[in-house]
């Protein structure tokens, strides 16, 4: 068996993982990382996590593997105490993806074909079309290509969408116009009418949607950030809205999480809100996809998803 300690900001969650583990993935003999325990448990080599206390690391100074039970690993690199020597590895879609999409499309459809206004419509007793806009119409732009954003891009180019996508290197997608690099990026957000946010936390992308970068998408564009809350400059966002540039924003994750009781996003109406449930983690395809790649490593296999430090993925 292969010994493991399991560690989040959630006790829940990491329960359910330990019960995925007992049902399905017996060669791994995992624990709950107990910060009032006098010792490490023995030849403890990997953790899975999510949102991990820093005394996880003080704790487990040997540890060779940390799996990451989601895409975003921001958490994990800004843990002051995890070894140099510590490979972080990364899920690899494990689910992500699809839901992704659908949440993607479910919001996106939703403006274009103009479903709000039935619902007035319904409370005015009135049966009566509204008027759509033709698909065609919609340039998307998609921010990031890698597994998640690139499912995104294919499924809505399907759908008929003309889809762009800017990623920091160059990507090459059938069917999707791809720019690169910071001497792209001002032409790819003036040619977006809908712009999706499924960067990486980096760095480099922290606060990338500010007032400047925003100002460039055309008049009237409409913004959906499923990445993470530290890439919106928030009262950028709501100047802009209030200013009539932007129309609408769908926001699935904020710069503090939970949402503030106070918080200007809960009664701006060009703002839908929902609480970071846009990719939802599949446990057991994650965890089988850990097993294995644990299992490549202890081999000396090689292993894929692994994050370089320097880049934040």
């Amino acid at each position: 068996m292969i010994p493991v300690v399991l560690a989040s900001e959630s006790g829940a969650a990491v329960q359910k993982w330990l019960k995925v583990i007992q049902q399905h993935f017996p060669d791994l003999d995992a624990h709950i990382f107990d910060p009032q325990a006098a010792s490490p448990a023995p030849d403890v080599r990997a953790a899975i996590v999510w949102k991990p206390p820093a005394a996880l690391f003080a704790r487990y100074r040997a540890l060779d593997l940390v799996f990451n039970m989601g895409a975003g690993v921001d958490a994990i690199l800004r843990q002051p105490e995890i070894a140099d020597t510590t490979r972080i590895i990364r899920l690899e879609d494990a689910g992500l993806a699809n839901p992704m999409t659908e949440y993607v499309i479910h919001y996106l459809s939703g403006i274009t074909r103009n479903f709000g206004a039935y619902e007035q419509h319904r409370e005015s007793r009135l049966w009566q079309g509204a008027e759509q806009t033709p698909v065609q119409n919609c340039t998307i732009g998609v921010m990031g290509l890698g597994v998640i954003g690139a499912r995104i891009a294919q499924a809505l180019s399907a759908l008929d969408y003309p889809v762009q996508g800017w990623s920091r290197s160059p990507k090459a997608l059938p069917a999707i116009r791809s720019f690169h690099g910071e001497d792209q990026f001002a032409a790819f957000l003036a040619s977006s009418q809908f712009l999706i946010n499924v960067l990486p936390l980096t760095d480099q992308t922290r606060d990338i949607l500010n007032r400047d970068t925003l100002g460039h998408l055309p008049k009237g564009a409409v913004l959906m950030n499923i990445g993470r809350g530290e890439h919106l400059v928030e009262a950028d966002l709501i100047a802009l809205l209030d200013a009539g540039h932007l129309s609408q924003a769908v926001l699935d994750v904020a710069r503090e999480e939970p949402l503030p009781a106070d918080h200007a996003f809960w009664t701006h109406p060009a703002i839908t809100l929902t609480p970071h449930i846009s990719g939802p983690t599949n446990h057991y395809l994650a965890i089988r996809q850990i097993r294995d790649k644990l299992q490549n490593a202890l081999q000396g296999k090689p292993i894929s998803g692994e994050v370089f430090r320097k880049t934040g993925y």
